[in-house]
């Protein structure tokens, strides 16, 4: 049974898992339709809580005024990574002249990116609420109290770079660490709502050691961060080859993509062949009623139904709805393989209850 304080931690925590995935989808949407400039400012909306609907309700001069923002913004961060040694990235971004383009009034885009935002400013509270909760296990489980906290630190960290995203344009490599940063929320939100349960469960808890089957796990795991942000340097590319044919014959920006469409679409046989064996290898040594062999089996799914989307993208010339599919899709198998792993582990915590 858990106490009434633990209850709340767990009710809490699983509902930022949901709400970050609930954001990585709302993320997919907004890259997907075009929309990640549809606010020029940060944190507000072209200098409103509420977004306008028409162009009559925009700030006067909003094109020059923005623009001047975020060059000075983009200033203080350029000087930022000098100082930690980044000096040609700084350099790309003062002679990037996209910034210097103002963004033009679309409703829809606006509308798109601000419930984007507003997923993420929820997303934040309930974070908020898992380190506020978390004070419960200070004493029985410490490193809950440490993740929640430091997660939400991350968080905090993850809003500025987001606000980064928006000025610098949709810089390319400051859209991929956006990315790397939201599994890493994930993760330790994942973590700590699993290190909740097995406090209490001892159902999670088995006696057997995984071997190789542990290695296995980490490598498919890593084979599909590596291919998520491989992934999300196709998606900037893509970007950039439909800006220069001015959003026509979008046929054909998958074509010219090159080596990094292809390395990314090879990888995924791998990611499913890895996966395949570590299926096997999990049915050879746990029954199939336990958590491991549910899971693979989620895994197994979310990598077919990922196929399917892919293959979607790259022959229809990638719709938007399969792009925002594509990218959630992924999370979850992140999301699914790293939990699979967590229950790996469980052999020394259940040794360490035998000691107890």
């Amino acid at each position: 049974m858990y106490p009434s304080s633990e209850r709340r931690f767990l009710a809490i925590n699983q509902l930022s898992i949901i709400s970050l995935f609930v954001l990585i989808l709302a993320g997919g949407v907004v890259r997907s339709t075009g929309s990640g400039m549809g606010c020029p400012d940060w944190p507000k909306c072209f200098d409103r809580i509420v977004p306008p609907t028409k162009s009559s309700q925009l700030p006067p001069n909003y094109q020059d005024k923005f623009v001047q923002k975020r060059l000075e913004k983009n200033n203080r961060f350029a000087k930022s990574l000098e100082m930690l040694g980044f000096g040609e990235m700084a350099a790309e971004i003062r002679n990037d002249k996209s910034i210097l383009e103002p963004e033009v009034f679309n409703a829809g885009k606006t509308w798109t990116e601000y419930v984007n935002r507003l997923i993420g400013a929820i997303t934040g509270l309930l974070l908020l609420g898992c380190a506020v909760f978390s004070i419960t296990y200070l004493k029985s489980r410490k490193r809950i109290v440490v993740l929640s906290v430091f997660n939400l630190l991350l968080v905090i960290f993850q809003a500025w770079l987001g606000s980064i995203v928006v000025s610098t344009n949709l810089l390319a490599w400051i859209v991929t660490v956006h990315m790397l940063v939201a599994l890493a929320i994930l993760a330790i939100s994942i973590y700590t709502f699993f290190q909740a349960r097995v406090l209490r469960e001892r159902s999670f808890l088995a006696n057997q050691e995984p071997g190789a089957i542990k290695i296995v796990a980490i490598i498919a795991l890593w084979l599909t961060v590596f291919q998520i942000a491989l992934g999300t340097d196709v998606r900037e590319q893509i970007d950039a080859i439909a800006a220069s044919l001015n959003n026509l014959n979008r046929a054909e920006w998958v074509q010219r993509v090159g080596f990094e469409f292809d390395l990314h679409r090879d990888l995924a046989i791998l990611v499913f062949v890895f996966n395949f064996v570590l299926l096997v290898l999990i049915r050879r040594k746990y029954m199939g009623s336990t958590y491991h062999f549910r899971y693979m089996t989620y895994i197994i799914l979310l990598i077919a139904v990922q196929i399917v989307t892919g293959t979607t993208l790259s022959r229809f010339a990638l719709p938007p709805v399969a792009q925002a599919a594509h990218l959630l899709l992924a999370c979850l198998l992140f999301g699914a393989q790293y939990y699979l792993l967590l229950l790996l582990k469980q052999n020394r915590l259940y040794k360490s209850r035998i000691i107890r």
